[in-house]
C-alpha cells in the first residue's frame, strides 16, 4: 500500500479535529502536519513536501486564491484539495485554473474526504458532487449529444472514469487493459469532443451526470 502524505490547514478547531480523526483512521494516509493560518500552511508545505495539501480557503491571514497560487508556484509537486463552505461558481473556476485538483465542501468532508484525497493523489481531479455543475463555464458547451454518441463504449468508459478522478493505471486495472490502451481511448474521446485538459473532461462529466452520486457511492 502506497502511503499518501497529507498536510492539513484549517482555522476552525472543530473542523480541524474532525478531519484529523478521519485521516488518522485511513491506513494509507499519513498526516505530516497541520496549520491554522495561511503563512503557517505555506511553511508546513514547503518543509514537509506532502503529496496532498488539504487547504481551508478561508484562512484569516492569506486569501484562498493567493494561498493556492503561491503553493502552485513554489511547490508544484503538491496536489491541493480546497476545503470550504463556499459554492460560488467563479471561485471554483478560479481555483481550478490556478491548479487546485479538488474542491470539497465542508459538509461533505465526513463522507468524501478520504475519497477525494485518494483521487487527487493518484493523479485525478475531485469535484464535490454538490458543486460540480458550478465548475461548468457559462460560455463553454463542451461536447454535443451527437459527439457523445460518436464515442465507442470503451472510449465512453475511459472518459467517465477519468472525470470521476481515477488515474490511467486505475482505469486500466478496472477495464483489464494496458495503461497505453487507456491513454489511446482517452485521446480519441477527447479529440472527438474537443476536450483539451483534464478539467475539461471533469466539466464534461459533470454536465452529463457522470459525477452524480459519487458522494454516496461505496
Amino acid at each position: 500500500m502506497t502511503t499518501i502524505r497529507v498536510a492539513l490547514a484549517d482555522d476552525h478547531p472543530v473542523v480541524l479535529a474532525g478531519i484529523k480523526t478521519l485521516l488518522l483512521a485511513a491506513p494509507e494516509i499519513a498526516l505530516v502536519g497541520e496549520a491554522t493560518t495561511g503563512s503557517a500552511a505555506l511553511e508546513l508545505i514547503r518543509r514537509a513536501a506532502p503529496d496532498v495539501a488539504v487547504l481551508d480557503i478561508s484562512l484569516p491571514d492569506i486569501s484562498g486564491i493567493e494561498l493556492a497560487r503561491t503553493v502552485a508556484e513554489t511547490c508544484p509537486g503538491v496536489r491541493m484539495l480546497a476545503l470550504t463552505f463556499h459554492e460560488d461558481r467563479a471561485y471554483v473556476q478560479q481555483l481550478m485554473q490556478i491548479g487546485v485538483k479538488g474542491y470539497l465542501l465542508k459538509r461533505s468532508a465526513a463522507e468524501d474526504m478520504v475519497r477525494a484525497i485518494r483521487a487527487i493523489a493518484s493523479g485525478g481531479v475531485y469535484l464535490d458532487p454538490e458543486i460540480a455543475d458550478k465548475a461548468l463555464p457559462d460560455a463553454v458547451q463542451t461536447g454535443s449529444p451527437e459527439g457523445q454518441e460518436a464515442l465507442s463504449q470503451r472510449e465512453g468508459e475511459v472518459l467517465r472514469l477519468t472525470s470521476q478522478g481515477f488515474s490511467n493505471k486505475e482505469i486500466a486495472a478496472r477495464l483489464d487493459v494496458s495503461v497505453k490502451t487507456v491513454e489511446t481511448y482517452k485521446a480519441r474521446a477527447s479529440e472527438k469532443l474537443g476536450l483539451r485538459t483534464r478539467a475539461d473532461i471533469v466539466r464534461y462529466g459533470a454536465a452529463h451526470g457522470w459525477l452524480d452520486g459519487l458522494g454516496t457511492a461505496g
